[in-house]
């Protein structure tokens, strides 16, 4: 069964240790950490303080904090952010020129390296660092914004990858982002995805956070 990994994007700032706590004590597996500088994408979000303020209730709980850099020379930060807790530290592919070294300097930091490409970027470009990673990240929406409508090719995207990883005898997570509700999660599911990142389908709205974290873990619960 794939994990759940509510993104903090779309959760209250003004409480974000209450929320985040919600979707964690409603069954939620991870906590996925969108960090954006406002030049790799458009929009401007947290830094290393967050996953800081965040680190004791991953302690007290187990929910790993997946940190996902969307910023240009993510090797600047990624030391601060493995030093304020970060679990999973994961870098685009078209962010950085050294991905190799980049993905190094993770696991030298006590993090765990993932990689992540946007939507029109080839799985090719995967190829040199894909045994090296312990995740893997679809992007399913060009990143930026949260709110945004799954876009379909990304189903034979995963597909591919999750190919790539099996025949490589990899234990890399494949992680999706982007437009993931219920409606859609079983999909995702069969297309080989083991974790679903998932904002605003479980903290916007009127239901509760425990009823859309359930919401979508029995979307998932469906035969496949």
């Amino acid at each position: 069964m794939p994990l759940i990994a509510p993104s903090i994007l779309a959760a209250d700032f003004g409480r974000l240790e209450a929320h985040a706590r919600e979707a964690v004590e409603a069954g939620a597996d991870w906590l996925h950490v969108d960090v954006m500088d406002g030049h790799f994408v458009p929009n401007l979000t947290i830094g290393p303080p967050v996953v800081r303020a965040l680190r004791p209730l991953r302690e007290e709980t187990g929910a790993l904090l997946d940190v996902h850099l969307m910023i240009e020379e993510p090797e600047r930060y990624v030391d601060a952010f493995a030093e304020a807790g970060a679990d999973i530290i994961t870098v685009h592919v078209e962010a950085c020129v050294h991905l190799h070294r980049v993905i190094q300097q993770i696991r030298d930091a006590g993090a765990r390296p993932g990689v992540t490409l946007n939507p029109a970027t080839s799985l090719t470009t995967l190829e040199e660092t894909l045994p090296l990673v312990d995740l893997v990240l679809v992007m399913s929406v060009n990143p930026g914004f949260g709110g945004q409508a799954f876009i379909p090719s990304s189903l034979g995207k995963i597909r591919r990858l999750r190919h790539e990883l099996n025949a490589l005898g990899s234990n890399a997570y494949l992680e999706v982002d982007g437009g993931v509700k219920p409606e859609n999660a079983l999909q995702i599911r069969q297309a080989g995805a083991d974790v679903l990142v998932a904002g605003s389908a479980i903290f916007r709205g009127d239901p509760p956070v425990a009823e859309n974290v359930a919401a979508l873990r029995n979307a998932m619960t469906l035969e496949v």
